[in-house]
């Protein structure tokens, strides 16, 4: 039995969580997806329609944006409980699926581009020319499948009106919690942000021994012509959206890490305590952090906007400008 002290602080836990879920959830909510919309627009004009690495932080925008839209309307519904995920099962299987696939395909797409990134800034020309608009296209269709079929347990695993979870609509069985934990945990966070790490140090090491060296694509170029004035503004024009989405990389699988990790860490321990008896009270903590690592992870999915447009240099900013101009424009003749 517990003791009077014990439910006074069970509730007041579930509350702060709920709470949590109220409000905290609209807040990140309208920022997620203002951003992401705004990167999709922005991403889609034609300075960065050719871009190899601009055409992936697309591909993740979209991916972020439904992330978002599948997960935090049922965590702010859930607040007010009025979600219906937690009690229809084919909305909660379609929404944990769709989530799922959606989660991964972010952040595998930011990876790429750290992989692109890398390539192109390579001695080696023959690694140079896999970063192309063709391969970038191919990579997220390839990202896609995969994602598909190894979340596809979601579909089979998910079922709603669940007591003993940290959410009504969650795996039924040990054995899903456990796979669903383990693929988030090392395959969505642990193992992309490794890899964004180790891709983003060769990446500074390739920039660092090429600084003083003329890259042969270059030199074979003057020994045919000199280049022209407008050869030139063209390559310094591609060249400054090259530093800038490099820029841009960085500092998004920085933030990444802050607030990414946390779920992973929380999925970790929930893995390892599967089989442990816990009291009410250890069970409501475990919820309550496992709610707010959750929407951590949502933050993440929400920022990239807010990333590019501060550090993504004039070029991103000129055009957010620029379409907002053609939209005040098309407005007026209205």
């Amino acid at each position: 039995m517990s003791s009077p002290a014990e439910v006074n602080f069970i509730t007041y836990i579930n509350n702060v969580s709920a709470q949590i879920n109220r409000y905290l959830s609209i807040f990140i909510f309208l920022f997620g997806t203002v951003g992401n919309i705004l990167n999709i627009l922005v991403l889609s004009q034609r300075s960065f329609r050719l871009n190899s690495c601009a055409t992936l932080f697309l591909g993740s925008s979209i991916a972020n944006f439904i992330a978002i839209i599948t997960g935090l309307t049922s965590r702010m519904l859930s607040g007010w409980a009025a979600d219906l995920t937690n009690t229809n099962r084919a909305l909660c299987k379609l929404r944990a699926f769709v989530l799922n696939v959606a989660r991964p395909m972010a952040f595998w797409l930011i990876l790429l581009a750290g992989i692109d990134r890398w390539l192109l800034s390579s001695p080696n020309i023959r690694y140079r020319q896999m970063s192309s608009l063709k391969n970038a296209q191919r990579s997220i269709i390839i990202a896609l499948i995969l994602s598909l079929l190894l979340f596809s347990h979601i579909i089979y695993c998910y079922e709603p009106n669940l007591i003993n979870a940290p959410l009504k609509c969650y795996g039924v069985t040990i054995a899903c919690r456990v796979a669903t934990d383990l693929s988030l945990m090392f395959i969505v966070i642990f193992f992309p942000l490794l890899f964004m790490l180790v891709f983003g140090f060769m990446t500074i090491k390739n920039i660092r021994h090429s600084r003083d060296r003329t890259r042969p694509g270059d030199i074979s170029m003057i020994s045919m012509k000199w280049p022209t004035s407008t050869n030139r503004i063209h390559k310094q024009q591609r060249n400054k959206i090259d530093d800038h989405l490099l820029i841009m990389l960085f500092v998004q699988v920085l933030l990444l890490f802050i607030f990414a990790l946390p779920l992973g860490v929380q999925k970790l321990y929930s893995t390892i305590t599967t089989n442990r008896v816990s009291s009410q009270a250890q069970v409501a903590i475990d919820n309550f952090v496992y709610n707010f690592a959750l929407l951590l992870n949502f933050v993440a999915n929400g920022m990239p906007f807010y990333i590019y447009t501060l550090v993504g240099g004039n070029i991103f900013r000129k055009e957010l400008q620029k379409m907002f101009a053609t939209a005040r424009q098309k407005i007026c003749r209205l």
